[in-house]
């Protein structure tokens, strides 16, 4: 009972030190464990500056990144809107590895730093932890180390062959970032030792190989020899390639192998990004979800107080408002909102069903809250878990309703309301709307004219009518263009594979 008074009287103390912060974890890791059920990384957590959270801002929540004028652009526009009170700060951020890391502010109040904790180092970490899409696309043992590798690969660049020319590169391979990606297979995971033994290893070899004879052979010799590498890019190109950084890093033929490098490293680091795109709402509403049980668990064993728990309904219910559709603060669904009222309903589902409830969610009725949770967190991203576990009842509750924006109509339409005949409508189109392949255009490496001019042909597959927009378009392939070394093609194809759109870059 001392200890308890001992806890309660740190995390009433609105002025925090290291030792809350300390029972803070050991508090809420031991509810989330006994509780919740949570597997979690072991958490690093850090008491950053608002100078520090920015950089951490400017490198898309990373602890070091290589160097690169956007990173750099990004923190000073961050900086300005700051100081002249045109945004905020985030309370916290958190960073998927092992161990997982958490920034948090250090102007929070006590109240705050422990609903940050709870919902950093619990949610947010146990959904890194535990989620396929994490588990099966990131490393979260070795990104913070790959990261340094490349920082310093980077600058070794830079030193050698010049800061434009690198800034060339990373230019044009970060145009590519959104085709940087493998959605169907499982990528390889080096760690950063494997990574410097590679790059060692392909010196070498290139140093032992290489014989100045070669250069004055005629270029019937060469392509005779080259023949064997021809075959195997046409093997390649048997079935179209949808990771277009990965298709220029292994066949681009006249790309310098640092420049390579280049592209793997950005292409990695597209890929670590990849599944946090593809669970936003999944994994801000469980995080939530799990600071709202952790903190209220802790009221009730007596560790917190009203005065605590008016402070943090206040902050609580600021994460999950929404603005109505027509104020002029309304910029779209509010992720916490969304994933945090699904998640919520799941557990009433389980535990008090309705008729309603039972129609639409049989296999939830009289199951362990609990596990059905762990059950969504671990095996769904975000498109799939709207369309499978959105239920008439939020939809009622957010007053979700639908339109119908037509380019050939003057007129928007509202096509689908929260009643009986737009409830599967609505949750149709609101999960459309983080499919991936609805939001990034659909375009894929389909050919490559080996034998005359080494163009390399692109396929834009048209879904929703949506066709390519002409002018970033053209920009985008001259990105491409500087990579490959020779021109690309792309052919933009209706579902009867008609070419609607043909665009070139010589």
């Amino acid at each position: 009972m001392q200890q308890k008074d001992k806890y309660k009287a740190l995390f009433c103390n609105p002025n925090w030190d290291y030792q809350t912060l300390e029972a803070a974890d050991e508090i809420t890791s031991r509810i989330g464990k006994e509780y919740l059920k949570l597997k979690t990384y072991p958490n690093q957590i850090e008491i950053v500056t608002s100078e520090q959270m920015l950089d951490a801002y400017s490198l898309i929540g990373l602890p070091t990144s290589y160097p690169h004028w956007k990173f750099g652009k990004d923190f000073v526009m961050n900086q300005h809107n700051y100081t002249k009170g045109r945004m905020g700060l985030s309370y916290e951020m958190v960073i998927n590895s092992n161990p997982c890391i958490s920034y948090n502010m250090e102007n929070n109040s006590t109240c705050m730093m422990v609903l940050v904790i709870a919902h950093a180092c619990q949610g947010h970490n146990a959904f890194f932890a535990n989620n396929y899409m994490f588990l099966d696309w990131t490393s979260a043992d070795s990104i913070v180390d790959y990261m340094g590798f490349a920082r310093d690969y980077i600058l070794k660049c830079e030193e050698e062959y010049g800061w434009e020319e690198v800034e060339r590169v990373l230019d044009a391979a970060h145009a590519l970032m959104n085709y940087g990606v493998d959605k169907y297979k499982k990528p390889s995971k080096l760690s950063p030792r494997e990574e410097n033994e590679r790059l060692r290893k392909l010196t070498s070899i290139k140093r032992e190989n290489y014989n100045e004879l070669l250069r004055t052979l005629p270029a019937a010799a060469n392509a005779q020899d080259n023949g064997g590498k021809q075959q195997r890019a046409k093997k390649m190109l048997q079935e179209p390639e949808e990771n277009i950084l990965y298709f220029i890093e292994k066949n681009a033929p006249a790309l310098a192998d640092w420049k390579r490098e280049i592209v793997r490293i950005v292409r990695k680091v597209s890929q670590y990004f990849y599944p946090q795109g593809a669970t936003k709402v999944m994994n801000e509403g469980f995080a939530t979800f799990t600071h709202y049980h952790i903190i209220n668990k802790m009221y009730d064993e007596g560790y917190v107080n009203d005065g605590f728990m008016l402070e943090f309904i206040k902050s609580h219910s600021g994460v999950l408002y929404q603005p109505e559709y027509n104020s002029k603060y309304f910029s779209g669904l509010n992720p916490y909102t969304l994933g945090f009222n699904i998640f919520m309903d799941i557990k009433r589902i389980c535990e008090e069903p309705t008729a309603e409830d039972k129609e639409w969610f049989p296999a939830l009725i009289g199951k362990d809250w609990l596990e059905q949770l762990h059950f969504v967190m671990e095996n769904f991203r975000d498109d799939s878990f709207i369309l499978q576990y959105l239920s008439p009842k939020v939809m009622r509750d957010m007053k979700l309703f639908s339109i119908a924006d037509e380019e050939r109509k003057k007129e928007y339409e509202i096509s689908a309301i929260h009643n009986e005949r737009g409830y599967r409508r609505l949750r149709e189109q609101l999960s459309q709307q983080y499919d991936r392949s609805n939001l990034i255009p659909n375009i894929q490496v389909t050919g490559v004219d080996r034998h005359a001019t080494n163009t390399l042909y692109l396929t834009h597959y048209i879904q929703n009518e949506r066709k390519l927009e002409s002018e970033n378009t053209k920009k985008t392939l001259e990105q491409i263009r500087y990579l490959w070394g020779f021109p690309v093609a792309l052919h933009s194809k209706n579902k009867l594979g008609v070419n609607e759109q043909s665009f070139e870059c010589a």
